[in-house]
């Protein structure tokens, strides 16, 4: 099973901040 880089499957940069990555799932979520 291949590692997922959750940052790649949120579409976010790593250095992105923790409501950008919020916002990121919950547009993903819809």
């Amino acid at each position: 099973m291949a590692k997922q880089d959750y940052y790649d499957v949120l579409g976010v940069p790593r250095g992105a901040s923790e409501d950008d990555i919020k916002k990121a799932y919950r547009n993903l979520a819809r």
